[in-house]
């Protein structure tokens, strides 16, 4: 069985390789590439996976899921310039593909600390950019 909940967030970056010239970069990356930056009203989704448990019929502790992804993920990208204030993110443009990357490592690293048992297992993440824009990444493809 799996589970899925969404988290809202705000956060600011820009897409900009210094691997590329200025000219390059606008080609590429249009207004996005905006030196001040942009924002975005970001939704992640985070699945889980499992069995329901047979005493509580529940496959996860949703309180307990929420505070892993508050302390893993939310709690270092809400209300930030995604660019300058992540440190996995520094060196790597932060397109939405990168951040689903960085997200999904992040819960995958600190699973075991929310979810000592492994009854319960980190699926995916989603994260929505805009209205047309999702991207997806299996616990299976984190880079780790």
């Amino acid at each position: 069985m799996k589970l899925t909940t969404r988290y809202p967030f705000s956060a600011a970056h820009r897409l900009h390789s210094n691997q590329l010239s200025e000219d390059a970069n606008w080609a590429v990356y249009g207004r996005c590439n905006n030196p001040y930056g942009h924002g975005h009203n970001y939704w992640l989704e985070v699945t889980v996976a499992g069995e329901p448990d047979a005493d509580t019929g529940m496959l996860v502790d949703r309180r307990q899921l929420d505070k892993c992804v508050s302390e893993e993920i939310l709690s270092r990208v809400s209300h930030v310039n995604l660019n300058e204030q992540v440190e996995e993110l520094k060196d790597l443009v932060p397109t939405t593909e990168n951040v689903a990357y960085v997200f999904a490592d992040w819960l995958k690293s600190g699973w075991g600390k929310h979810f000592k048992d492994g009854a319960v297992r980190f699926d995916r993440i989603r994260i929505y950019e805009t209205r047309n824009n999702r991207f997806e990444i299996q616990a299976n493809e984190v880079r780790q």
